[in-house]
């Protein structure tokens, strides 16, 4: 028994000393998507509000893009475990196991989770050309003419792909349109303004210039109430109030670290993050986006764990249903 209890003090030293010592070094922020997108955003606003609990840390945003988010991810799994390499990932984390047939990291078992970060609104938009001017009258109109429209999406494991994935199946859609995928959301929201591509689900950190704009049509948000607070975006229904029933859809994004980063060192970025997600600066720009900041139990890391749990069964069935997967 004393061998034991010695050897507990001498873990709680050593994982101590570790949370003491760190960091040593400038933490990166891996986004596994390119500069400049939504996912990118948030990382490099939420490494600014890091840095002062971080005691000042260096903390930079490393963009490593490609196959729907999953080589930014792997690369954050098989790094060293030691708190300095972590990922800023969006729903993404959920999707993998549904859309790809083989992959180099298990969501639930090898990362540390940390906390959520932010639920990110999404709309349903439309392009400019089409006639419809509301939800009800757009619904009707793929109904009528779904097999000359298209529906665009930023590629496969996209917040836009998962979306429009969810909507089709939720409306019995899922034949009525051709699918195209584009190489990020920029190319697909210009042809959509341009009317070369129909219909397209983003996240408001897209759209939302776009539709104030009037370069774009929208049509609903994947809420489940209205957002009655979003000075733009009040003004449209919920796919729930159109009929879509248990229709909830966020993109929402989160903190890892690679599996066996020490307790002590989990704790301290956890910390962290909750003083940023309290930062007035951080949520006012989130704010800006479209976004709102987490404040419930998801932002400790087995609330975000178990949410994570849920939200791949939820997409999976939708995934499935639409055997639009990755090898």
């Amino acid at each position: 028994m004393k061998k034991i209890f010695t050897l507990a003090l001498t873990v709680a030293a050593v994982s101590g000393a570790f949370a003491q010592a760190f960091p040593s070094k400038p933490i990166t922020l891996v986004v596994p998507f390119a500069a400049g997108g939504p996912t990118d955003l948030v990382a490099r606003q939420l490494a600014e509000a890091m840095r002062k609990p971080m005691g000042g840390a260096t903390i930079v945003v490393e963009n490593a893009a490609g196959a729907g988010g999953t080589i930014g991810a792997t690369k954050v799994a098989r790094a060293a475990a030691d708190g300095h390499t972590l990922l800023v990932w969006h729903i993404g984390m959920a999707a993998t196991t549904s859309l790809y047939r083989k992959q180099a990291f298990k969501p639930l078992e090898d990362f540390e989770y940390l906390g959520l970060i932010n639920d990110v609104p999404m709309t349903l938009l439309g392009s400019p050309k089409l006639p419809a001017n509301t939800y009800r009258d757009f619904e009707n109109h793929i109904r009528a003419n779904g097999g000359k429209l298209n529906l665009a999406h930023a590629g496969l494991g996209s917040a836009s792909h998962l979306c429009g994935l969810m909507w089709q199946s939720a409306v019995n859609l899922d034949k009525s349109m051709t699918t195209i995928a584009y190489r990020g959301t920029g190319p697909a929201m210009n042809d959509l303004i341009g009317g070369q591509v129909d219909v397209m689900c983003d996240q408001t950190t897209n759209t939302t210039s776009q539709i104030e704009a009037g370069r774009v049509k929208a049509f609903a948000v994947t809420t489940a109430k209205p957002l009655s607070g979003h000075p733009l975006l009040k003004h449209y229904p919920s796919l729930q109030e159109m009929g879509l029933k248990g229709f909830d859809l966020t993109i929402w994004h989160g903190l890892y670290a690679p599996k066996g980063t020490p307790a002590a060192i989990t704790q301290k970025l956890n910390e962290a993050l909750l003083a940023a997600l309290k930062d007035p600066e951080f949520i006012k720009k989130q704010a800006a986006l479209g976004a709102v900041v987490v404040a419930d139990k998801r932002n400790t890391p087995a609330g975000h764990k178990t949410f994570v749990a849920g939200e791949i069964t939820k997409l999976k069935a939708a995934i499935d249903a639409a055997g639009q997967f990755a090898d």
